[in-house]
């Protein structure tokens, strides 16, 4: 069930156009891509499990109940209605059904498709304590089935040598910092702190309650998936990079994806490819869905029912998806680069949380010092429009000129890391609790 959650279309996009643009630097830049898309998200169903939490805002709110509130709404319409759950239904049609209609009828085949997407996606999410069945029983193999096809098909009779890197791009001066920022695009380290309670959730409803066996069934459940995703994730960017002996550098994944399919296999690969990006996107949709209704019912009890959040982020989702794939895309990158670096921290500080005794201190500084870079991250990854303007340029030259690593979106390790060990310090030698 937690590879099926995790494992969706945009995992299967990314690492095919990383491995074109990597090129022969395709090894460090997979490397990075696998720590943040699969070691992260690894990480993060763990930190639920250690830090005995009770989800996303149990665990934020270990900094303050306001942030608690803020970072869980923040990233769960990050992750649902306003991102990732769109993007499940305009990959779905973008990849498996636009190429086989007119482009005259796109914008209409795009809202009948999504209509139905979503409507199959919403029938599934009712019903949440049937979870495991759907996603893990039907679902899961049966994409795995398809996609096992098209990769050992790929490797026996690869399509060419790997070609020289991008040569404009970062993948050629830091292949594994570029890959491991890439590895934000899959948003699985925030889906993560997500799909946590739903992992605990799951394992307590086949009879485990012991905090410690639930800690440890989650460890096992979440290597298993952690293997399987570095597999498939080391495969397609090799793939990637085989393909461009073949073909010209794509303009995202998908194309790349499309090409190899039809490579191989013809019409038939069209339909294979169609197959294979749907029921990922429809299991992916299933989990988003779920966690997010049943989050924000948690939170906002007296707001809307479990069922009533359902279908208000399923219709939320199904208009935004009909913005477009590329739009979703651009808007999400300055949000992904001001999430992921607190999104981390909170995971490192939820691993860590035992150590420091859940000291307060500990949680405040160390995201105190990561929400500045982040802020900056996100700025710089907003439109040239935004990014030009005096008071943007004065703040990224600042951060630029005296941050490192700040120029490659990995500034915020360095503060972070400051942050942390200030407050392990304060937390040793101050006695007494400081409360925020």
């Amino acid at each position: 069930m937690l590879f099926g959650l995790f494992f969706g279309a945009g995992n299967l996009i990314f690492p095919v156009h990383l491995g074109q643009e990597a090129g022969v630097n395709v090894g460090p830049a997979t490397l990075g891509f696998l720590i943040t898309g699969i070691g992260l998200p690894f990480l993060g169903v763990v930190a639920i499990g250690v830090s005995k939490s009770d989800g996303l805002f149990d665990l934020a709110s270990r900094v303050h109940p306001l942030y608690g509130m803020c970072m869980t709404v923040l990233l769960y319409l990050t992750i649902g209605p306003f991102f990732a759950l769109p993007r499940t239904g305009t990959v779905s049609y973008e990849i498996g059904i636009a190429p086989f209609i007119s482009s005259s009828y796109h914008s209409l085949g795009l809202i009948i498709f999504t209509i139905l997407f979503f409507g199959v996606a919403l029938i599934f999410s009712m019903k949440p304590t049937k979870i495991l069945m759907y996603v893990g029983k039907i679902l899961n193999p049966l994409f795995l089935v398809f996609l096992g096809v098209l990769i050992v098909t790929a490797f026996i009779k690869p399509m060419g040598s790997i070609q020289a890197a991008d040569v404009h791009g970062a993948y050629v001066t830091n292949p594994f910092f570029k890959g491991f920022t890439e590895g934000y695009n899959t948003m699985d380290a925030l889906a993560s702190l997500a799909f946590g309670i739903i992992v605990v959730q799951t394992i307590k409803g086949l009879g485990v309650h012991n905090p410690r066996n639930i800690a440890l069934d989650t460890l096992k459940s979440g290597t298993v998936s952690l293997i399987l995703m570095g597999i498939i994730y080391g495969s397609l960017t090799y793939i990637g990079a085989m393909s461009v002996g073949k073909f010209k550098l794509s303009d995202n994944g998908g194309v790349a994806l499309a090409q190899i399919a039809d490579y191989y296999f013809g019409s038939f690969g069209s339909i294979l490819l169609a197959i294979i990006v749907t029921v990922a996107c429809l299991k992916t949709a299933i989990g988003l869905i779920s966690a997010c209704s049943e989050t924000f019912h948690e939170m906002f009890p007296k707001f809307l029912s479990y069922k009533q959040f359902v279908v208000a982020f399923t219709l939320l989702a199904c208009g935004i998806a009909n913005v477009g794939l590329t739009n979703i895309i651009t808007l999400s990158i300055p949000v992904l680069m001001f999430l992921y670096p607190l999104a981390i921290t909170l995971i490192l500080l939820g691993l860590l949380s035992p150590l420091f005794k859940n000291r307060q201190i500990v949680y405040v500084l160390t995201t105190i010092f990561t929400i500045f870079v982040s802020f900056a991250d996100g700025l710089n990854a907003m439109p040239e429009s935004i990014r030009e303007t005096g008071i943007a340029q004065g703040i990224l030259s600042f951060y630029t000129t005296y941050l490192p690593l700040f120029d490659i979106g990995m500034g915020w390790v360095l503060p972070a890391i400051v942050g942390l060990v200030l407050g392990w310090m304060i937390s040793i030698f101050k006695k007494n609790e400081l409360r925020f």
